[in-house]
């Protein structure tokens, strides 16, 4: 076994030990971090596969934007982990059915193997020590004719998925202190200013000074 099937199963091992903690954590911050953890792993592996591209952009937009972004809906929704697990037995043989479906597509894939970067270029007609050869290209030209209805309806699952997390935590509060400023540009100088009648001043009446008591005169 040499270095590379050694970090593949390493970078495997990790992958499959963070996926099942994110869906096993009882904190679902903790969750959120495995699921960094499970992306990293997985763009190790797309490393490994050569595909240099698709290993960055998953650091790139996963880790460093759409997860952090599930980091802090989490932490704002405060999440009540007691009505969260109500329906886990209900749901369970379901989740169990397809969890076994998609391990078995993965068996099988894996038992088939996967064809070399080398076997995939020269069916496309282009070696791999060309100077003109850019996996990079190859992914963009495939993304954009082949795939292209597929990845805009990913699109648009991603732009309903960021309206959604913002509904969820824009919360009114009572106690805010805020001012519209549609309300300041539409008001009126006499809204503005309000001009109280008052009666006018009198002059105050002289103080009576009352004289002081006369001490009574000590006795002898």
């Amino acid at each position: 076994m040499d270095y590379q099937t050694g970090f593949f199963y390493l970078f495997a091992a990790v992958l499959l030990f963070a996926g099942y903690r994110v869906i096993t954590a009882r904190n679902p911050v903790h969750a959120v971090l495995f699921l960094m953890l499970a992306f990293s792993q997985a763009a190790a592996l797309w490393l490994l596969l050569k595909a240099e591209f698709l290993g960055i952009t998953l650091v790139l937009v996963y880790l460093g934007a759409v997860m952090v972004l599930f980091l802090f809906v989490v932490m704002m929704l405060d999440i009540n982990l007691d009505t969260v697990r109500l329906g886990f037995w209900k749901h369970f043989p379901l989740a169990a059915l397809l969890g076994g479906l998609v391990a078995a597509e993965l068996i099988a894939v894996l038992w088939a193997g996967f064809p070399s970067l080398e076997a995939a270029a020269d069916v496309a007609g282009v070696g791999t020590n060309a100077a003109n050869y850019s996996n990079t290209r190859e992914l963009g030209v495939l993304l954009y004719t082949e795939y292209l209805y597929p990845i805009e309806v990913a699109a648009v699952i991603l732009l309903v998925a960021m309206i959604a997390a913002i509904a969820l935590t824009l919360r009114h509060r009572k106690d805010s202190k805020a001012i519209n400023p549609a309300l300041q540009v539409h008001v009126r100088a006499h809204q503005r200013l309000v001009v109280v009648p008052m009666a006018p001043t009198r002059k105050a009446p002289p103080a009576v000074v009352e004289a002081a008591p006369v001490e009574e005169a000590k006795k002898p």
